[in-house]
């Protein structure tokens, strides 16, 4: 399988949460296949916009392969870079709102997370093309502070380190009046979740022909 784009991602690992995930979604990243979503009116609309990502938590946003790099390198990379980083904990995950869309959130101090998410995307970065200017206008379309427009023109992507908020997306942009009626409903059909909430893998991810990212190697956190 050849990809467009690359990512390090954290995917719920093979539970309750993971198959939630998939099926909300309507996506399994973690096996590469469409899922059945649930009898819910509008759902499919929804979640759109998120379905093609499945359940997942961005630590290393997609990339395409810079010049001179194979997949393999990345993944010889990857591999190198979980084995020198330690898990991250937090005290759980909960439902909240991100702007106009609805999201897992950790509770507590999120300090170990953020910690492994600049890791991976300092670690890869040498892997990652220069977005192209249609990229850059894409980002910029939706009014960048002065440090996100750092963070574009260093990491392709204004959303990292200083700006990072870590977040598995459940819903695309709401209108202001299906906020409360989706987050109702998500409440409704939610596993229980993670208390505490530990982030020991990560995830190297592509994105296919298709446009949809699936599950390329999973690697534990050892370091």
């Amino acid at each position: 399988m050849s990809y467009s784009r690359f990512a390090l991602y954290y995917l719920p690992p093979d539970e309750a949460l993971a198959a939630f995930g998939a099926a909300w979604l309507g996506w399994d990243v973690a096996a590469g296949r469409p899922v059945p979503q649930p009898a819910l009116d509008g759902i499919d609309a929804v979640t759109a916009t998120p379905r093609k990502y499945g359940c997942h938590g961005t630590l290393k946003p997609p990339f395409a392969l810079a010049d001179g790099h194979t997949p393999d390198d990345l993944a010889r990379a990857v591999a190198h870079l979980a084995a020198s980083l330690a898990p991250a904990r937090a005290d759980g995950l909960a439902l909240g709102r991100l702007g106009h869309f609805l999201a897992l959130v950790p509770n507590g101090d999120g300090g170990g997370i953020a910690r492994v998410a600049a890791a991976c995307v300092r670690g890869v970065d040498a892997f990652r093309a220069p977005p192209d200017e249609a990229e850059l206008a894409h980002r910029r379309a939706a009014g960048l502070s002065a440090r996100q427009e750092r963070m574009l023109a260093t990491w392709g992507y204004p959303y990292v380190m200083e700006e990072f908020r870590f977040h598995i997306t459940l819903t695309g942009r709401l209108a202001p009046e299906a906020l409360d009626l989706w987050n109702a409903t998500l409440r409704d059909a939610l596993p229980p979740l993670p208390a505490p909430f530990d982030l020991d893998t990560i995830a190297l991810v592509g994105e296919r022909r298709d446009g949809c990212f699936e599950l390329i190697q999973r690697y534990a956190l050892t370091g």
